[in-house]
């Protein structure tokens, strides 16, 4: 089970793959239009990332999902790293979804995120629960866990631009 979160992570992160930096290349100049609010320092870093700078982050998350759920299956579950890195997971599957509605349409992740990603988190918390090992998650822990998850992806875009010298 413990496992299954790279495996389901990897899952998920094929498609963000297969459709990110072209995704956000068509999809840019209508962004800009209908999120106005959104500063332009943003817009600019995701033009930024291209085809090299994309799959190297990736695989620095990557890391950090199979430290995790190394930990996880050490620890039976147990691990703080691993429960926390499951419910960051999880929310970012949601955050998806919650993108694909804004934009009224097709975001790279969202069609793994019902299919996988939540799915998978809510029946992983359940083996967790059964086997006495869920730790008492409060709201301040998910929005830990959906801060790490985002500072997760940060340091990783900033470790691929400078691993391609930028």
């Amino acid at each position: 089970m413990t496992f299954g979160l790279l495996a389901a992570w990897s899952l998920h992160d094929l498609e963000e793959l297969a459709a990110g930096p072209r995704w956000v290349r068509r999809s840019l100049p209508g962004l800009r239009e209908r999120f106005p609010v959104v500063p332009e320092r943003a817009w600019r870093r995701m033009e930024a990332v291209d085809e090299r700078e994309f799959p190297l982050a990736v695989a620095a998350v990557g890391a950090f999902v199979a430290a995790a759920s190394a930990a996880g299956h050490v620890s039976g579950g147990r691990a703080a790293l691993y429960q926390a890195a499951l419910n960051g997971f999880g929310l970012h599957g949601l955050v998806h979804m919650a993108q694909a509605a804004a934009v009224r349409g097709y975001t790279p992740g969202v069609a793994t995120s019902p299919l996988v990603v939540v799915p998978f988190t809510l029946w992983a918390r359940g083996r967790l629960r059964r086997a006495g090992v869920l730790r008492l998650t409060r709201l301040r822990d998910l929005a830990v866990a959906l801060a790490t998850a985002g500072a997760v992806t940060v340091v990783a875009h900033a470790a691929a631009r400078r691993a391609l010298g930028r």
